[in-house]
């Protein structure tokens, strides 16, 4: 019978500690590595920005923000309970009549509804004030015939690679695939960039705090204020398509593209799934 000596023994845990060491290590460099595995849909130029250790670590190039800031007092409207009641009814109703259109009429639209329902997404809240959101107007029929080019040579390897099967047989239902007819048709497009930082009047970088959840809600007021003005569109993240969009529009490098709305009125044959939304007890809960 073979016995394991005391030196034996050793030498046995020396190279078992060696194999997980580098075992370890291993992973760790693959995680690194730029061909690492990663979730096909996740789109870099989604990733929010903020990164505090970055900014430390290159402070000087980073502007301090203001520290006096006047303050007035605050004009609200307040209103009697039933007309509370009623005006939250009926907002209510008008949203819920939202749907994401995919059949968009050529026929134009004011402007200047555009620039209102513009201006009413910049009333959203921002990390520190820094309101971190450049909206995009294409009107050129060209430009966005260039746009459409771009996001359908993406969308189709979306579709037939990068996405999965599973995200594909999620969408059967909607009818779509990585044609997009509506980039050319609908009479305005609407592309909403993040700025992961801005530039101060001295040319230093300003930061800005949870620059993609201010922008999501500058998005969602910008549905609301479509909605309200008798629009339609569908809102629409083109994935792997933000940095030659950014080019193409020849934004700035601190800018990302979180998503592109084509904007106006339902054609006449417009179609939308039947679906339905869930109930007040499915989605909130009251403590």
């Amino acid at each position: 019978m073979f016995l394991l000596t005391p030196v034996l023994v050793a030498a046995i845990c020396i190279l078992m500690v060696w194999i997980f060491k580098n075992a370890d290590g291993s992973t760790e460099r693959r995680k690194g590595e730029p061909g690492a595995e990663a979730r096909p849909w996740v789109d870099e130029d989604l990733k929010d920005s903020t990164d505090v250790h970055q900014e430390e670590a290159e402070a000087d190039e980073w502007q301090e923000s203001e520290e006096e800031v006047e303050h007035i007092p605050f004009s609200h409207s307040r209103y009697p309970e039933k007309e509370m009641v009623k005006r939250s009814q009926e907002f209510y109703e008008l949203l819920n009549k939202r749907r994401s259109v995919r059949f968009i009429s050529n026929e134009q639209v004011p402007m200047e509804v555009i620039y209102n329902v513009i201006k009413a997404a910049g009333t959203a809240p921002s990390g520190a004030h820094t309101e971190p959101w450049t909206f995009v107007v294409v009107k050129d029929p060209d430009v966005k015939h260039k746009i459409r080019e771009i996001i359908e040579e993406e969308e189709e390897i979306n579709y037939l690679k990068r996405m999965g099967p599973r995200w594909v047989t999620d969408l059967k239902k909607f009818r779509t695939n990585w044609i997009k007819e509506y980039l050319d048709t609908a009479p305005v497009l609407i592309l909403i960039f993040k700025q992961v930082h801005g530039f101060s009047a001295n040319g230093k970088k300003k930061i800005h705090y949870y620059n993609e959840i201010s922008v999501s809600i500058s998005c969602g007021i910008l549905l609301a204020a479509l909605q309200n003005a008798g629009l339609v569109t569908v809102t629409t993240t083109p994935l792997n398509c933000g940095p030659r969009l950014r080019v193409l529009l020849n934004r700035p490098t601190n800018e990302k593209l979180l998503m592109l709305l084509p904007v106006g009125y339902p054609s006449e044959d417009a179609m939308v799934p039947n679906l339905t939304r869930k109930t007040l007890d499915q989605i909130m809960v009251t403590v």
